[in-house]
């Protein structure tokens, strides 16, 4: 008994296979950017509003306050309570290292695209260098509060012994502990860093309303720093709520916002600083009607 022949893939099927393959991902790279460019469009609005970052100092300031009072109503063994959780160790004590590299980048892309110049795309980066100074004065200066402050106990079973050893490199080195007046080196920092960004993020909605470049490669580098500023919002929170005592904490926040105050609150608005976020990046409106 004869049979006939076998129906099977042909040519022109892998080819439709292939063209439908095509068009799906068109379909998705089309999404991929339309989600892209309303996400950047409604983050920039919302941190370019002015109101909204007066009534962020005032969240930052609610969350360090009232923040720790979470610790009676959350689970006291979530994987944020332990010092070694992966956040802690990979973001937290790399804080600054995250701001520098996600914002360095979008600093560079909207100041060289906006000015086409290098030497004011370095004067702009510049502010990154004085904040790391900030951070590493404000670092050096609470572990001299706690040199000045500490003194030197060895655990026993029955509690701590008092030793009469004078600084915290002596105490070390004999097996004891140095107790001292620590403040929240996390709780400056990422308080610092949340007020940074907004204050650097908040530059792209006028960015995009003067028609400049804006591109996906910029417009994710945006997406990718607020995404970090949020991350930012929920280790603080969990830090004030897991970690170190109240007026640690407290004081910590304090001196961050008052970092900020000097530099981008005061000094940055002066004529022989680094100048403020977005300043000579755009055309005045009274100089564009001169030249009408």
């Amino acid at each position: 008994m004869e049979r006939g022949p076998v129906v099977g893939a042909g040519p022109g099927t892998g080819a439709r296979i292939r063209a439908l393959l095509g068009c799906l991902v068109k379909v998705l790279l089309w999404v991929a950017s339309a989600l892209l460019y309303f996400g950047s469009e409604q983050a920039a609005r919302l941190l370019g509003s002015p109101c909204l970052r007066r009534l962020y100092h005032a969240w930052l300031a609610a969350v360090v306050i009232f923040g720790p009072l979470l610790q009676f109503h959350v689970n006291s063994r979530t994987i944020f309570a332990s010092h070694g959780n992966f956040f802690n160790i990979k973001f937290v004590n790399s804080a600054w290292g995250w701001t520098c590299t996600f914002l360095g980048g979008f600093v560079l892309l909207v100041v060289f695209l906006a000015t086409r110049r290098v030497a004011v795309t370095a004067r702009h980066l510049s502010r990154l260098v004085v904040g790391a100074a900030v951070w590493r004065g404000a670092g050096r200066a609470f572990l001299l509060i706690e040199d000045l402050t500490g003194s030197c106990f060895e655990p026993l079973p029955q509690g701590l012994l008092l030793h009469e050893l004078p600084d915290r490199r002596s105490c070390l080195a004999a097996g004891h502990q140095w107790r001292g007046y620590t403040v929240s080196s996390h709780t400056f920092l990422l308080t610092f860093c949340c007020l940074l960004m907004a204050e650097e993020a908040a530059v792209f909605a006028k960015y995009l309303a003067h028609g400049l470049p804006a591109g996906a490669p910029l417009r994710l580098v945006f997406l990718l720093n607020v995404l970090l500023l949020g991350l930012w919002n929920f280790l603080l929170l969990c830090t004030v709520i897991y970690f170190h005592q109240y007026t640690h904490k407290v004081v910590g926040a304090a001196v961050g916002t008052f970092a900020w105050y000097l530099t981008y609150g005061s000094w940055y608005h002066q004529p022989w600083s680094p100048g403020s976020p977005g300043h000579g990046l755009f055309p005045r409106a009274h100089s564009s009607r001169k030249h009408k």
